[in-house]
């Protein structure tokens, strides 16, 4: 059996390589990152950057890109001579070429980026996506607007923005007439999204607000069922061929060990056949002939044959090299042997019985010592794998 262990040890531990390194893998499909920023990181995204200000509606504050590839920089002056003064820098998201276009982002969950703000600032974060209901395509405000608010200051800051959870503003119902309690949206269409600011952020001066590591982060579920499902395979069927090369070495060694008791037999009959001394014949035809009695032990012997029974013990270890019970116990567990395997509707209590046994676990246990399985797995096996005869 050691080259079966062997064989072992080397199948499981190329299975688990193939599980260690099939899971990294997946794990690029499983947990899906998409850069934004820098804009020199490879994504599958394109956007430009463009802002929109009150200006637009006859105000007068402003908002300037400073930079858009290693961060997104904007310099921003928000003035008080509107109610509701706002500025936004935005990524518009546009297609190969350059034409405005919408992304599904229905993969991702989260949107983390690091952001400071001077001076210290409390700013909105906006998606902007296409409502089946309202959006029109010539009014870009009808777009559905989803926000969040973060607060920045001077020092560079983590934040993560959950995108499947932003509000709509209430002014959005208003304008469009739809129910406050529809608060669901689709991240399949996104148009873009936007930095601006709030109702608290400073008026009347210049606010720097600097943002990058811009990134996207999800999960795609499909992929770790994949990986699961593969892996539970792949591990199912490694399983069921170690079973089967488990039954096939086992019948392999018993056969042998078989094979090595043939002799025992043969030189059993030649002896009956030729030997001269009246007291080894007498012997050696009676276990032949009385092994499957139950009855049969060494005072059985004596009885019978009227020979002493030290004298019996030395021609059984002399002719056969055993005792008298290690001899007795290879032909019953010999021939249970043959009958597990020619026998297919006998049971193990059965054979038991057949072969001189009254105990059975006492026989089971036997049956293990002499072969290394128990008498129904070597059974089972043997349905697939017969001895030779």
């Amino acid at each position: 059996m050691f080259s079966y262990y062997k064989k072992v040890t080397y199948s499981l531990t190329i299975m688990l390589l193939f599980t260690v390194i099939s899971g990294f893998v997946a794990m690029d499909f499983i947990f899906l990152k998409e850069p934004l920023l820098p804009s020199s990181e490879a994504s599958q995204i394109n956007w430009r950057a463009i802002t929109y200000s009150d200006e637009a509606e006859d105000g007068t504050s402003s908002i300037e890109i400073i930079d858009d590839d290693f961060s997104l920089s904007l310099n921003m002056v928000l003035r008080e001579d509107k109610d509701s003064p706002f500025a936004l820098g935005e990524l518009e998201f546009i297609d190969a070429q350059g034409a405005p276009t919408t992304v599904d982002l229905r993969q991702f969950t989260t949107l983390s980026f690091m952001a400071k703000c001077m001076p210290e600032n409390t700013l909105t974060f906006s998606l902007f996506t296409l409502d089946e209901n309202v959006s029109k395509f010539d009014d870009a405000r009808s777009d559905r607007i989803s926000t969040r608010y973060f607060h920045c200051d001077s020092e560079w800051q983590q934040f993560d923005i959950d995108i499947t959870r932003l509000d709509t503003p209430e002014w959005w119902y208003r304008w469009y007439n739809q129910e406050l309690s529809d608060q669901e949206y689709s991240l399949a269409h996104v148009i873009k999204i936007a930095f601006g600011s709030s109702i608290q952020s400073p008026k009347n001066v210049q606010s720097n607000i600097s943002i990058r590591s811009l990134t996207f982060y999800g999960n795609d579920w499909f992929y770790l069922y994949l990986y699961g499902s593969l892996c539970g395979a792949a591990w199912i069927v490694l399983l069921v061929w170690l079973i089967k090369q488990h039954a096939s070495y086992l019948m392999a060694d018993i056969r042998e060990k078989m094979q090595k008791d043939r002799p025992l037999i043969a030189y059993k009959q030649l002896s009956i056949e030729s030997h001269k001394d009246k007291d080894k014949t007498t012997i050696l035809k009676l276990m032949a002939t009385e092994y499957a009695n139950p009855e049969v032990n060494l005072d059985y012997i004596v009885q019978t044959s009227g020979i002493n029974r030290n004298k019996i013990n030395e021609i059984l270890k002399d002719e056969l090299g055993y005792t008298f019970s290690s001899y007795l116990n290879k032909l019953r567990l010999h021939e249970a042997a043959r009958l597990l395997s020619e026998n297919n509707d006998s049971n193990v209590s059965e054979i038991a019985y057949t072969v001189g046994y009254k105990n059975v676990p006492y026989f089971n246990k036997l049956f293990k010592n002499e072969y290394g399985c128990s008498p129904k797995l070597f059974k089972s096996t043997s349905d697939h794998f017969q001895p030779e005869t």
